[in-house]
Protein backbone atom coordinates (compact mmCIF):
# COMPACT_ATOMS: atom_id res chain seq x y z
CA UNK A 1 0.00 0.00 0.00
CA UNK A 2 2.83 2.35 0.55
CA UNK A 3 4.07 1.42 -2.43
CA UNK A 4 0.96 2.64 -4.22
CA UNK A 5 0.86 5.75 -2.49
CA UNK A 6 4.53 6.65 -3.65
CA UNK A 7 3.45 5.95 -7.31
CA UNK A 8 0.31 7.84 -7.24
CA UNK A 9 1.70 10.65 -5.51
CA UNK A 10 4.68 11.13 -8.23
CA UNK A 11 1.82 10.71 -10.67
CA UNK A 12 -0.25 13.73 -9.13
CA UNK A 13 2.85 15.43 -9.39
CA UNK A 14 3.24 14.79 -13.08
CA UNK A 15 -0.26 15.74 -13.78
CA UNK A 16 0.13 19.11 -12.31
CA UNK A 17 2.35 19.95 -14.45
CA UNK A 18 0.90 18.74 -17.98
CA UNK A 19 -2.09 21.13 -16.54
CA UNK A 20 0.13 24.06 -17.10
CA UNK A 21 1.64 24.05 -20.44
CA UNK A 22 4.13 26.60 -20.17
CA UNK A 23 5.85 24.36 -17.33
CA UNK A 24 9.05 23.70 -20.23
CA UNK A 25 8.81 26.91 -21.98
CA UNK A 26 9.76 29.08 -18.61
CA UNK A 27 11.24 28.30 -15.19
CA UNK A 28 15.16 26.46 -15.56
CA UNK A 29 18.40 27.37 -15.06
CA UNK A 30 17.89 30.92 -15.79
CA UNK A 31 15.71 31.82 -13.03
CA UNK A 32 18.17 30.51 -10.04
CA UNK A 33 20.99 33.36 -9.92
CA UNK A 34 17.47 35.89 -9.36
CA UNK A 35 16.00 33.12 -6.81
CA UNK A 36 19.41 32.42 -5.10
CA UNK A 37 20.08 35.86 -5.30
CA UNK A 38 16.55 37.28 -3.35
CA UNK A 39 17.54 34.52 -0.90
CA UNK A 40 20.92 35.37 -0.23
CA UNK A 41 20.45 39.04 0.40
CA UNK A 42 17.49 38.95 2.99
CA UNK A 43 19.54 36.00 4.60
CA UNK A 44 22.76 38.73 5.10
CA UNK A 45 20.24 41.41 5.85
CA UNK A 46 18.34 39.48 8.65
CA UNK A 47 20.92 37.80 9.87
CA UNK A 48 23.35 40.02 10.61
CA UNK A 49 20.87 41.81 12.78
CA UNK A 50 20.73 38.83 15.37
CA UNK A 51 24.62 38.35 16.86
CA UNK A 52 24.66 41.50 17.87
CA UNK A 53 21.27 42.47 19.20
CA UNK A 54 21.53 41.24 22.34
CA UNK A 55 24.50 43.94 22.96
CA UNK A 56 22.15 46.38 21.35
CA UNK A 57 19.43 45.78 24.11
CA UNK A 58 21.34 45.43 27.23
CA UNK A 59 23.59 48.76 26.49
CA UNK A 60 21.16 50.94 24.48
CA UNK A 61 17.63 49.78 25.82
CA UNK A 62 19.26 49.18 29.61
CA UNK A 63 17.75 44.96 29.49
CA UNK A 64 19.40 42.21 31.82
CA UNK A 65 20.96 39.16 29.69
CA UNK A 66 17.89 37.19 30.78
CA UNK A 67 15.48 39.43 29.68
CA UNK A 68 17.07 40.52 26.68
CA UNK A 69 17.55 36.53 25.84
CA UNK A 70 14.26 36.16 25.77
CA UNK A 71 12.76 38.40 23.95
CA UNK A 72 15.36 37.39 21.00
CA UNK A 73 14.20 33.90 21.64
CA UNK A 74 10.42 34.76 20.71
CA UNK A 75 11.88 37.39 18.23
CA UNK A 76 13.70 34.05 16.54
CA UNK A 77 10.03 31.95 17.32
CA UNK A 78 8.55 34.44 15.53
CA UNK A 79 11.04 34.49 12.52
CA UNK A 80 11.01 30.37 12.59
CA UNK A 81 7.04 30.24 12.85
CA UNK A 82 5.93 33.00 10.43
CA UNK A 83 7.43 30.72 7.76
CA UNK A 84 4.50 27.73 8.06
CA UNK A 85 1.93 30.25 7.96
CA UNK A 86 3.52 31.56 4.47
CA UNK A 87 3.68 28.19 3.56
CA UNK A 88 -0.31 27.68 3.62
CA UNK A 89 -0.80 31.09 2.43
CA UNK A 90 1.38 30.21 -0.69
CA UNK A 91 0.19 26.77 -1.10
CA UNK A 92 -3.67 27.67 -0.51
CA UNK A 93 -4.05 31.11 -1.70
CA UNK A 94 -1.34 33.77 -3.42
CA UNK A 95 0.91 31.17 -5.03
CA UNK A 96 4.34 31.19 -3.81
CA UNK A 97 5.74 34.09 -6.47
CA UNK A 98 3.58 36.46 -4.66
CA UNK A 99 4.23 35.52 -1.36
CA UNK A 100 8.08 36.12 -2.16
CA UNK A 101 7.96 39.30 -3.05
CA UNK A 102 5.17 40.51 -0.22
CA UNK A 103 7.59 38.97 2.11
CA UNK A 104 10.33 40.93 0.63
CA UNK A 105 8.27 44.62 1.77
CA UNK A 106 7.53 43.49 4.77
CA UNK A 107 11.43 42.69 5.53
CA UNK A 108 12.41 45.71 3.94
CA UNK A 109 9.62 47.90 5.73
CA UNK A 110 11.24 46.23 9.43
CA UNK A 111 14.20 46.70 8.69
CA UNK A 112 13.68 50.69 7.65
CA UNK A 113 11.84 50.93 10.83
CA UNK A 114 14.79 48.77 13.18
CA UNK A 115 17.15 51.46 11.58
CA UNK A 116 15.29 54.68 12.75
CA UNK A 117 15.62 53.23 16.27
CA UNK A 118 19.00 53.26 15.79
CA UNK A 119 18.79 57.16 14.25
CA UNK A 120 16.55 58.70 15.91
CA UNK A 121 17.52 59.27 19.98
CA UNK A 122 13.75 59.54 21.30
CA UNK A 123 12.95 56.10 19.49
CA UNK A 124 15.66 54.38 23.06
CA UNK A 125 15.80 55.16 26.19
CA UNK A 126 19.01 57.65 27.28
CA UNK A 127 22.47 57.14 28.06
CA UNK A 128 22.74 56.01 31.83
CA UNK A 129 23.82 58.22 34.65
CA UNK A 130 27.67 57.68 34.78
CA UNK A 131 27.46 59.96 38.16
CA UNK A 132 24.47 58.17 39.82
CA UNK A 133 25.07 54.74 37.96
CA UNK A 134 20.97 54.52 36.96
CA UNK A 135 19.63 53.71 33.83
CA UNK A 136 16.17 54.33 32.46
CA UNK A 137 13.71 52.17 31.52
CA UNK A 138 12.56 51.89 27.98
CA UNK A 139 8.93 53.37 27.15
CA UNK A 140 6.05 51.56 26.35
CA UNK A 141 6.22 53.50 22.74
CA UNK A 142 9.75 52.93 22.61
CA UNK A 143 9.19 49.11 23.16
CA UNK A 144 6.46 49.29 20.59
CA UNK A 145 8.66 50.44 17.96
CA UNK A 146 11.24 48.19 18.43
CA UNK A 147 8.56 45.07 18.33
CA UNK A 148 6.95 46.28 15.71
CA UNK A 149 10.18 46.27 13.82
CA UNK A 150 10.81 42.85 14.67
CA UNK A 151 7.57 41.76 13.66
CA UNK A 152 7.69 43.13 10.03
CA UNK A 153 11.17 41.02 9.83
CA UNK A 154 9.64 38.25 11.01
CA UNK A 155 6.71 38.50 8.56
CA UNK A 156 8.85 38.96 5.64
CA UNK A 157 11.08 35.93 6.75
CA UNK A 158 7.46 33.92 7.02
CA UNK A 159 7.12 34.73 3.10
CA UNK A 160 10.49 34.26 2.10
CA UNK A 161 12.00 31.27 3.45
CA UNK A 162 9.62 28.68 2.81
CA UNK A 163 8.79 29.58 -0.66
CA UNK A 164 12.10 29.75 -1.62
CA UNK A 165 13.68 26.70 -2.11
CA UNK A 166 10.36 25.28 -3.10
CA UNK A 167 9.78 28.32 -5.89
CA UNK A 168 12.81 26.68 -6.80
CA UNK A 169 12.71 23.68 -7.19
CA UNK A 170 9.51 24.05 -8.73
CA UNK A 171 11.94 25.28 -11.83
CA UNK A 172 14.03 22.55 -11.90
CA UNK A 173 11.38 19.35 -11.50
CA UNK A 174 10.91 17.25 -14.07
CA UNK A 175 9.48 14.05 -12.99
CA UNK A 176 10.27 12.96 -16.96
CA UNK A 177 14.04 13.38 -16.28
CA UNK A 178 15.38 9.68 -14.90
CA UNK A 179 17.97 12.03 -13.37
CA UNK A 180 15.54 14.59 -11.64
CA UNK A 181 16.07 13.07 -7.78
CA UNK A 182 20.00 13.56 -8.19
CA UNK A 183 19.28 16.87 -9.48
CA UNK A 184 17.11 17.86 -6.90
CA UNK A 185 19.43 16.57 -4.33
CA UNK A 186 21.93 18.43 -5.44
CA UNK A 187 19.97 21.47 -6.00
CA UNK A 188 18.87 20.88 -2.39
CA UNK A 189 22.76 21.14 -1.42
CA UNK A 190 23.69 23.85 -3.23
CA UNK A 191 21.09 26.02 -2.07
CA UNK A 192 22.11 25.50 1.26
CA UNK A 193 25.52 25.66 0.63
CA UNK A 194 25.09 29.14 -0.80
CA UNK A 195 22.77 30.08 2.29
CA UNK A 196 25.35 29.53 4.48
CA UNK A 197 27.47 31.69 2.32
CA UNK A 198 24.92 34.41 2.76
CA UNK A 199 25.12 33.71 6.75
CA UNK A 200 28.62 33.60 6.85
CA UNK A 201 28.91 37.01 5.24
CA UNK A 202 26.55 38.28 7.61
CA UNK A 203 28.49 37.18 10.58
CA UNK A 204 31.14 39.23 9.39
CA UNK A 205 30.90 41.64 7.39
CA UNK A 206 27.18 42.84 9.07
CA UNK A 207 28.38 42.23 12.55
CA UNK A 208 32.14 44.08 11.70
CA UNK A 209 30.54 47.18 10.23
CA UNK A 210 28.09 47.12 13.36
CA UNK A 211 30.90 46.76 15.82
CA UNK A 212 33.77 50.01 13.53
CA UNK A 213 30.92 52.24 12.56
CA UNK A 214 28.07 51.72 15.24
CA UNK A 215 24.33 50.39 14.59
CA UNK A 216 23.43 53.67 12.57
CA UNK A 217 25.59 52.32 9.66
CA UNK A 218 25.28 48.53 11.50
CA UNK A 219 21.56 48.72 10.86
CA UNK A 220 21.25 51.10 7.10
CA UNK A 221 23.32 48.61 5.23
CA UNK A 222 21.12 45.37 5.60
CA UNK A 223 18.12 47.71 4.86
CA UNK A 224 19.90 48.64 1.78
CA UNK A 225 20.42 44.62 1.09
CA UNK A 226 16.95 43.92 1.84
CA UNK A 227 15.69 46.66 -0.80
CA UNK A 228 18.29 45.26 -3.37
CA UNK A 229 16.85 41.50 -2.90
CA UNK A 230 13.28 43.03 -3.48
CA UNK A 231 14.20 44.51 -6.71
CA UNK A 232 16.47 41.27 -8.15
CA UNK A 233 13.70 38.60 -7.29
CA UNK A 234 11.09 41.48 -9.17
CA UNK A 235 13.25 41.88 -11.90
CA UNK A 236 13.19 38.21 -13.03
CA UNK A 237 9.47 37.87 -12.84
CA UNK A 238 8.60 37.15 -16.41
CA UNK A 239 10.62 34.09 -16.50
CA UNK A 240 9.59 32.45 -13.78
CA UNK A 241 6.99 29.44 -13.59
CA UNK A 242 4.80 30.38 -11.74
CA UNK A 243 2.03 27.58 -10.15
CA UNK A 244 -0.95 28.86 -9.01
CA UNK A 245 -2.45 27.87 -5.59
CA UNK A 246 -5.31 25.35 -6.29
CA UNK A 247 -6.84 24.77 -2.94
CA UNK A 248 -6.75 25.66 0.76
CA UNK A 249 -4.71 23.03 2.37
CA UNK A 250 -5.28 23.96 6.06
CA UNK A 251 -9.02 24.04 5.31
CA UNK A 252 -8.84 20.41 3.60
CA UNK A 253 -6.81 19.12 6.79
CA UNK A 254 -9.71 20.30 9.25
CA UNK A 255 -12.15 19.22 7.05
CA UNK A 256 -10.80 15.71 6.63
CA UNK A 257 -10.95 15.55 10.91
CA UNK A 258 -14.30 16.57 10.77
CA UNK A 259 -15.89 14.43 8.28
CA UNK A 260 -13.95 11.48 9.80
CA UNK A 261 -15.64 12.36 13.26
CA UNK A 262 -18.74 12.42 11.60
CA UNK A 263 -18.81 9.45 10.33
CA UNK A 264 -17.14 7.51 12.97
CA UNK A 265 -19.86 4.87 12.70
CA UNK A 266 -19.87 4.11 9.42
CA UNK A 267 -18.53 0.86 8.21
CA UNK A 268 -15.61 0.42 6.13
CA UNK A 269 -16.26 -0.77 2.12
CA UNK A 270 -14.95 -4.25 1.27
CA UNK A 271 -11.10 -4.33 0.71
CA UNK A 272 -11.51 -4.16 -3.23
CA UNK A 273 -14.32 -1.88 -3.60
CA UNK A 274 -12.92 1.65 -4.48
CA UNK A 275 -16.21 2.55 -6.30
CA UNK A 276 -17.49 3.78 -2.66
CA UNK A 277 -14.45 6.01 -2.00
CA UNK A 278 -14.62 9.81 -3.33
CA UNK A 279 -11.62 10.85 -5.67
CA UNK A 280 -10.94 13.52 -8.17
CA UNK A 281 -11.85 12.58 -12.09
CA UNK A 282 -8.88 10.89 -14.01
CA UNK A 283 -7.05 10.28 -10.33
CA UNK A 284 -4.98 7.75 -10.51
CA UNK A 285 -5.76 7.44 -6.50
CA UNK A 286 -8.89 5.45 -6.07
CA UNK A 287 -8.96 4.11 -2.88
CA UNK A 288 -6.75 5.29 0.72
CA UNK A 289 -3.58 3.49 2.14
CA UNK A 290 -4.96 1.39 5.44
CA UNK A 291 -2.38 3.24 7.61
CA UNK A 292 -3.93 5.70 10.03
CA UNK A 293 -7.24 3.75 8.83
CA UNK A 294 -9.75 5.77 10.70
CA UNK A 295 -9.34 8.71 8.85
CA UNK A 296 -10.21 6.87 5.35
CA UNK A 297 -13.81 7.31 6.58
CA UNK A 298 -14.08 11.16 5.53
CA UNK A 299 -14.21 9.55 2.12
CA UNK A 300 -16.71 7.20 1.66
CA UNK A 301 -19.60 7.50 -0.42
CA UNK A 302 -22.62 7.15 1.54
CA UNK A 303 -25.03 7.90 -0.61
CA UNK A 304 -24.02 8.83 -4.40
CA UNK A 305 -26.99 10.53 -5.93
CA UNK A 306 -26.34 13.12 -2.50
CA UNK A 307 -23.29 13.24 -1.83
CA UNK A 308 -21.89 13.37 -5.79
CA UNK A 309 -22.59 16.56 -7.96
CA UNK A 310 -22.51 16.74 -11.44
CA UNK A 311 -19.02 17.89 -12.28
CA UNK A 312 -18.07 14.68 -10.27
CA UNK A 313 -17.26 16.78 -6.94
CA UNK A 314 -18.53 16.21 -3.28
CA UNK A 315 -22.16 18.16 -3.17
CA UNK A 316 -20.84 18.88 0.13
CA UNK A 317 -16.97 19.31 1.13
CA UNK A 318 -17.84 19.25 4.56
CA UNK A 319 -19.59 16.18 4.64
CA UNK A 320 -17.35 14.21 1.80
CA UNK A 321 -13.22 14.13 1.33
CA UNK A 322 -11.28 13.18 -1.36
CA UNK A 323 -8.71 10.39 -1.07
CA UNK A 324 -6.35 12.84 -2.18
CA UNK A 325 -7.04 14.95 1.05
CA UNK A 326 -7.06 12.37 3.35
CA UNK A 327 -3.98 11.20 1.93
CA UNK A 328 -2.53 14.53 2.18
CA UNK A 329 -3.22 14.70 6.24
CA UNK A 330 -1.85 11.35 6.39
CA UNK A 331 1.59 12.51 4.91
CA UNK A 332 1.87 15.17 7.32
CA UNK A 333 0.77 13.05 10.39
CA UNK A 334 3.31 10.10 9.26
CA UNK A 335 6.47 12.66 9.33
CA UNK A 336 5.80 14.95 12.61
CA UNK A 337 7.46 12.42 15.13
CA UNK A 338 10.31 12.43 12.92
CA UNK A 339 9.96 15.70 13.00
CA UNK A 340 9.70 16.95 16.22
CA UNK A 341 13.45 15.32 16.79
CA UNK A 342 14.98 17.79 15.94
CA UNK A 343 13.50 20.47 18.26
CA UNK A 344 16.23 19.81 20.75
CA UNK A 345 19.11 20.30 18.22
CA UNK A 346 17.17 23.56 16.85
CA UNK A 347 17.26 24.39 20.56
CA UNK A 348 21.32 24.32 20.93
CA UNK A 349 21.77 25.79 17.15
CA UNK A 350 19.41 28.51 18.67
CA UNK A 351 22.38 29.62 21.40
CA UNK A 352 23.33 33.07 19.92
CA UNK A 353 23.48 35.30 23.07
CA UNK A 354 25.62 33.07 25.52
CA UNK A 355 28.50 32.32 23.12
CA UNK A 356 28.35 36.54 22.49
CA UNK A 357 28.99 36.90 25.93
CA UNK A 358 31.26 34.20 26.45
CA UNK A 359 33.63 35.25 23.56
CA UNK A 360 33.28 39.27 24.23
CA UNK A 361 34.81 38.03 27.58
CA UNK A 362 37.88 35.79 26.22
CA UNK A 363 41.15 37.42 23.93
CA UNK A 364 39.74 37.70 20.18
CA UNK A 365 42.68 39.23 18.56
CA UNK A 366 44.20 37.44 15.99
CA UNK A 367 46.80 39.80 15.45
CA UNK A 368 48.02 42.45 17.55
CA UNK A 369 45.63 44.96 15.64
CA UNK A 370 42.69 42.98 14.58
CA UNK A 371 40.06 40.71 16.68
CA UNK A 372 37.08 38.88 15.43
CA UNK A 373 34.26 40.48 16.80
CA UNK A 374 32.59 38.63 19.34
CA UNK A 375 29.22 38.35 17.19
CA UNK A 376 30.82 36.65 14.41
CA UNK A 377 31.90 33.32 16.23
CA UNK A 378 28.71 31.58 14.95
CA UNK A 379 30.50 32.11 11.25
CA UNK A 380 32.82 28.83 12.27
CA UNK A 381 28.98 26.72 12.38
CA UNK A 382 28.59 28.17 8.58
CA UNK A 383 31.87 27.67 7.38
CA UNK A 384 31.96 23.63 8.19
CA UNK A 385 27.83 23.39 6.72
CA UNK A 386 29.52 24.84 3.62
CA UNK A 387 32.47 22.65 3.61
CA UNK A 388 30.53 19.72 4.55
CA UNK A 389 27.95 20.47 1.43
CA UNK A 390 30.63 20.52 -1.14
CA UNK A 391 33.07 17.79 0.16
CA UNK A 392 29.64 15.37 0.45
CA UNK A 393 28.75 16.33 -3.07
CA UNK A 394 31.86 16.69 -4.82
CA UNK A 395 34.12 14.55 -3.25
CA UNK A 396 32.41 11.72 -0.92
CA UNK A 397 29.22 10.52 -2.99
CA UNK A 398 31.29 10.49 -6.54
CA UNK A 399 34.35 9.08 -5.29
CA UNK A 400 31.83 5.96 -3.61
CA UNK A 401 29.79 6.17 -6.66
CA UNK A 402 33.19 5.79 -8.58
CA UNK A 403 34.36 2.54 -6.24
CA UNK A 404 31.25 0.90 -6.37
CA UNK A 405 30.05 0.98 -9.78
CA UNK A 406 26.80 2.76 -9.17
CA UNK A 407 25.35 5.87 -7.62
CA UNK A 408 25.49 5.80 -4.01
CA UNK A 409 24.08 8.36 -1.55
CA UNK A 410 23.42 7.99 2.29
CA UNK A 411 20.16 8.04 2.94
CA UNK A 412 18.52 11.03 4.99
CA UNK A 413 17.44 9.30 8.23
CA UNK A 414 21.03 7.90 8.46
CA UNK A 415 22.09 11.70 7.71
CA UNK A 416 19.48 13.04 10.16
CA UNK A 417 20.64 10.29 13.04
CA UNK A 418 24.56 11.56 12.51
CA UNK A 419 23.31 15.08 12.58
CA UNK A 420 21.65 14.54 16.58
CA UNK A 421 24.85 12.70 17.48
CA UNK A 422 26.93 15.45 16.50
CA UNK A 423 25.01 18.21 18.57
CA UNK A 424 25.14 16.33 21.44
CA UNK A 425 28.45 16.07 21.33
CA UNK A 426 28.55 19.75 20.64
CA UNK A 427 26.90 20.77 24.01
CA UNK A 428 29.24 18.42 25.99
CA UNK A 429 32.09 20.27 24.25
CA UNK A 430 30.56 23.86 24.93
CA UNK A 431 30.23 22.63 28.76
CA UNK A 432 33.82 21.70 28.94
CA UNK A 433 35.16 24.86 27.03
CA UNK A 434 32.54 27.67 29.52
CA UNK A 435 34.07 25.58 33.19
CA UNK A 436 37.34 26.31 31.48
CA UNK A 437 36.37 29.94 30.85
CA UNK A 438 35.13 30.46 33.82
CA UNK A 439 37.59 28.90 36.23
CA UNK A 440 40.36 31.25 34.51
CA UNK A 441 38.23 34.00 35.19
CA UNK A 442 38.02 33.13 38.40
CA UNK A 443 41.57 32.74 39.04
CA UNK A 444 42.65 36.08 37.29
CA UNK A 445 40.16 37.94 40.18
CA UNK A 446 37.59 38.58 37.83
CA UNK A 447 34.34 37.21 39.61
CA UNK A 448 32.79 40.28 39.89
CA UNK A 449 34.07 42.11 36.53
CA UNK A 450 32.12 40.06 33.77
CA UNK A 451 33.43 43.03 31.06
CA UNK A 452 37.12 41.81 31.74
CA UNK A 453 38.67 39.76 29.66
CA UNK A 454 40.68 36.75 30.19
CA UNK A 455 43.65 35.56 29.27
CA UNK A 456 42.66 32.55 27.35
CA UNK A 457 41.64 32.39 23.49
CA UNK A 458 37.90 32.66 22.24
CA UNK A 459 38.95 30.10 19.20
CA UNK A 460 38.46 27.90 22.03
CA UNK A 461 34.37 27.87 20.74
CA UNK A 462 35.34 27.60 17.33
CA UNK A 463 35.12 23.49 18.07
CA UNK A 464 31.82 23.53 19.25
CA UNK A 465 30.45 26.11 16.36
CA UNK A 466 31.55 23.42 13.82
CA UNK A 467 29.94 20.41 15.61
CA UNK A 468 26.83 22.29 15.23
CA UNK A 469 27.69 23.53 12.25
CA UNK A 470 27.93 19.75 10.84
CA UNK A 471 24.82 18.44 12.81
CA UNK A 472 22.77 21.21 10.91
CA UNK A 473 24.31 20.24 7.49
CA UNK A 474 23.17 16.44 7.94
CA UNK A 475 20.47 16.45 9.94
CA UNK A 476 18.58 20.13 8.36
CA UNK A 477 19.64 18.96 4.80
CA UNK A 478 18.43 15.85 5.24
CA UNK A 479 15.27 16.70 7.19
CA UNK A 480 14.20 19.00 4.08
CA UNK A 481 15.19 16.37 1.30
CA UNK A 482 12.76 13.71 3.55
CA UNK A 483 10.18 16.27 3.79
CA UNK A 484 10.08 17.23 0.41
CA UNK A 485 10.47 13.45 -1.32
CA UNK A 486 7.70 12.17 1.39
CA UNK A 487 4.94 14.95 1.42
CA UNK A 488 2.92 15.38 -1.97
CA UNK A 489 3.75 17.88 -4.71
CA UNK A 490 1.18 20.20 -3.49
CA UNK A 491 2.82 20.28 0.07
CA UNK A 492 5.90 21.67 -1.02
CA UNK A 493 6.05 24.59 0.75
CA UNK A 494 4.62 23.46 3.96
CA UNK A 495 7.82 20.34 3.61
CA UNK A 496 10.17 23.61 3.25
CA UNK A 497 8.95 25.09 6.20
CA UNK A 498 8.46 22.26 8.57
CA UNK A 499 12.22 22.51 9.62
CA UNK A 500 12.03 26.08 9.79
CA UNK A 501 8.51 24.99 12.40
CA UNK A 502 10.89 23.38 14.72
CA UNK A 503 12.97 25.89 15.18
CA UNK A 504 10.52 28.21 16.36
CA UNK A 505 8.99 25.37 18.81
CA UNK A 506 12.40 24.87 19.41
CA UNK A 507 12.88 28.98 20.75
CA UNK A 508 9.95 29.31 22.04
CA UNK A 509 11.21 25.93 24.29
CA UNK A 510 14.74 27.75 24.56
CA UNK A 511 13.01 30.46 26.59
CA UNK A 512 11.38 27.96 29.08
CA UNK A 513 14.31 26.15 29.64
CA UNK A 514 16.09 29.62 30.33
CA UNK A 515 13.37 30.98 32.48
CA UNK A 516 12.78 27.85 34.32
CA UNK A 517 16.29 27.55 34.92
CA UNK A 518 17.04 31.13 35.93
CA UNK A 519 13.92 30.70 38.45
CA UNK A 520 15.10 27.69 40.54
CA UNK A 521 18.76 28.64 40.57
CA UNK A 522 18.09 31.76 41.95
CA UNK A 523 15.90 31.20 44.66
CA UNK A 524 16.95 31.82 48.56
CA UNK A 525 18.81 34.71 46.99
CA UNK A 526 21.71 32.06 45.14
CA UNK A 527 23.11 33.53 41.77
CA UNK A 528 21.39 32.32 39.16
CA UNK A 529 23.23 30.05 36.56
CA UNK A 530 22.47 32.30 33.43
CA UNK A 531 23.52 35.63 35.38
CA UNK A 532 24.18 38.57 33.90
CA UNK A 533 27.35 38.81 35.52
CA UNK A 534 28.90 35.45 33.50
CA UNK A 535 31.34 34.76 35.64
CA UNK A 536 29.59 34.37 38.65
CA UNK A 537 26.41 32.32 36.45
CA UNK A 538 26.66 29.13 36.00
CA UNK A 539 26.38 29.03 31.76
CA UNK A 540 28.52 25.57 31.75
CA UNK A 541 25.49 24.17 33.88
CA UNK A 542 23.19 24.92 31.92
CA UNK A 543 25.05 23.19 28.94
CA UNK A 544 25.01 20.50 30.46
CA UNK A 545 21.26 20.20 30.72
CA UNK A 546 21.02 20.59 26.93
CA UNK A 547 23.71 18.00 26.41
CA UNK A 548 21.35 15.84 28.44
CA UNK A 549 18.42 16.64 26.70
CA UNK A 550 20.18 15.90 23.53
CA UNK A 551 21.31 12.13 24.24
CA UNK A 552 17.48 11.14 25.55
CA UNK A 553 16.52 12.73 22.19
CA UNK A 554 19.01 10.58 20.12
CA UNK A 555 17.02 7.85 21.49
CA UNK A 556 13.97 9.33 20.73
CA UNK A 557 15.11 9.52 17.42
CA UNK A 558 15.93 5.73 17.04
CA UNK A 559 12.39 5.09 18.20
CA UNK A 560 10.87 7.15 15.25
CA UNK A 561 13.17 6.06 12.63
CA UNK A 562 12.16 2.19 13.34
CA UNK A 563 8.93 3.07 13.63
CA UNK A 564 8.23 5.25 10.58
CA UNK A 565 9.70 2.23 8.51
CA UNK A 566 11.25 2.73 5.19
CA UNK A 567 11.10 6.08 3.27
CA UNK A 568 9.75 6.36 -0.34
CA UNK A 569 12.92 5.56 -2.15
CA UNK A 570 13.97 2.91 0.19
CA UNK A 571 10.05 1.36 -0.32
CA UNK A 572 10.34 1.68 -4.11
CA UNK A 573 13.63 -0.33 -3.61
CA UNK A 574 12.10 -3.31 -1.87
CA UNK A 575 9.02 -3.14 -4.19
CA UNK A 576 11.56 -3.74 -6.91
CA UNK A 577 13.71 -6.35 -5.60
CA UNK A 578 10.72 -8.38 -4.61
CA UNK A 579 9.31 -7.87 -8.25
Amino acid sequence: MEDTKMEDSSNQREMSHEEMPETHSKGGLITMPFIIANESFEKVASYGLVPNMILYLIKDYHMGVAKGTNILFFWQAATNFTPILGAFVADSYLGRFLTIGLGSICSLLGMILLWLTAMVPQSKPPPCDLMTQTCSSPTSAQMTLLFFSFVLISLGAGGVRPCSLAFGADQLDRRDNPKNVRVLESFFGWYYASAAISVLIALTGIVYIQDQFGYRVGFGVPAILMLLSALVFFLASPFYLKQQASKSLLTGFVQVIIVAYKNRNLTFPLPNSTASYHHKRDSNVVSPTDKLRFLNKACIIKNPEQDIALDGSAANPWSLCTVEQVEELKALIKVLPLWSTGIIMSINLSQNSFPVLQASSMDRHLTKKFQIPAGSYGMFNIISLALWVIFYDRAILPMASKIKGKPVRIGVKLRMGIGLFLTCIAMVVSAIVENARRKEAIRSGFQNNPTAVVKMSAMWLVPQFCLNGFAEAFTAIGQTEFFYSELPKSMSSIAAALFGLGLAVANVLASVVVSIIDDITSKGGKESWVSSNINKGRIDNYYWVLAILSFINLFYYFLCAWAYGPTGRQATKVKSIAG
